[in-house]
């Protein structure tokens, strides 16, 4: 065997349907949404559960996502790959205008501005990132969201435009 074959981890993935929360979508505003997921009474999004996201805590205008950061993120350098800080980063952002949506509204991310700050590493512990509103209108909205480590040093930040729009009724 070589080093490298004597040193690979595996990871099981599993994820809850998506239909069981897109079945809400629409029937209930944003906040009471994140509610839903945030207590479990609904499934987080597969895409959260691939990352590992442990917490997501919202009231309105506000939206707190928790990961521990894991060896599974890291990319060839041994750091956390910049794709999952900005998976967190537009999570929060998206999730923040989602927040202050009332049934029947949805919306959709425009663009996502990020900046790397720090390295993020397993050392880094549990993650916190948190999103507020800038702006918000009846078409558009402006988020933020700041990346923290466990001891609460800022490890990345972004700005996120999103449409809202009404949604179809059936």
């Amino acid at each position: 065997m070589t080093e490298t074959q004597e040193q690979t981890r595996s990871r099981t993935f599993s994820w809850s349907d998506p239909a069981v929360a897109a079945a809400r979508i629409g029937t209930t505003s944003g906040l009471e949404m994140l509610h839903a997921m945030g207590n479990g009474e609904i499934p987080a999004p597969p895409i959260l559960q691939l990352v590992g996201a442990t917490g997501l805590e919202a009231e309105e205008g506000r939206v707190t996502v928790l990961m521990p950061a894991q060896e599974f993120h890291y990319n060839p350098l041994g750091t956390v790959h910049g794709g999952i800080i900005a998976t967190l980063l537009d999570t929060a952002a998206g999730c923040t205008v989602h927040s202050t949506l009332p049934a029947g509204f949805g919306y959709t991310s425009l663009d996502l501005m990020t900046r790397f700050i720090k390295p993020v590493t397993i050392k880094s512990g549990l993650l916190r990132c948190e999103g507020g509103i800038i702006s918000r209108g009846r078409r558009t909205a402006v988020a933020e969201s700041r990346l923290f480590d466990e001891a609460g040093a800022l490890l990345a930040h972004a700005t996120s435009t999103c449409l809202i729009f009404e949604l179809p009724t059936a």
